[in-house]
């Protein structure tokens, strides 16, 4: 049970209301809508953020759930699996960002392999990033590509927080479906 009352649609606040037009927006937007005015400057940063940009959907899904097992957040692991599963990210792959496997097996292509490391400094160390990862890095992706998957991985770690701090619940199907396909 979630730490707060999750807003449902009959008792939105009017701000709020666009967000859930079509049914039931998720337990992130309807946690934020207790708080208007940050869901209005909130969603469109997360969306931004996590949305179509020059990098592909498979990419941002390996930093999502990579940074989401590091921070141990139940209901972003547990939510982002299948999309990761969805975006063309393989069951092998998926199990070694979930710490079933190893990434090193898992990740054959430097390009991956380098982001997964990164990832595992940036979101799991404290300071500065090895300056060998971060050569590494320079070497697989461009410039606006680096400061894009950081704040990836910052935003990323903010909604991990925020979603184990209320303890938002995962959606029943996620769950069925996490279930059939033998994740817990």
């Amino acid at each position: 049970m979630s730490v707060v009352n999750l807003v449902d649609g009959e008792d939105a606040p009017l701000l709020t209301r666009p967000y859930f037009e079509h049914g039931d927006p998720g337990p992130i937007v309807a946690a934020l809508a207790q708080v208007p005015e940050l869901l209005e400057v909130a969603l469109p940063f997360i969306s931004a953020v996590l949305g179509a940009s020059s990098i592909d959907l498979r990419t941002k899904e390996l930093v999502i759930l990579r940074t989401s097992v590091r921070l141990e957040c139940r209901y972003c692991v547990q939510s982002h699996t299948p999309v990761a599963l969805d975006s063309g990210v393989s069951r092998a792959e998926v199990d070694a960002l979930r710490g079933r496997e190893s990434c090193a097996a898992a990740f054959a292509d430097p390009r991956a392999r380098a982001l997964v490391d990164w990832v595992d400094a940036l979101a799991g160390g404290v300071g500065t990033v090895d300056a060998s990862l971060t050569a590494t890095m320079q070497e697989c992706f461009q410039e606006h590509e680096i400061v894009e998957l950081a704040l990836l991985v910052g935003a990323t770690m903010m909604l991990n927080r925020f979603c184990t701090g209320l303890e938002l619940p995962t959606a029943p199907a996620t769950l069925e479906r996490l279930a059939s396909e033998g994740f817990e």
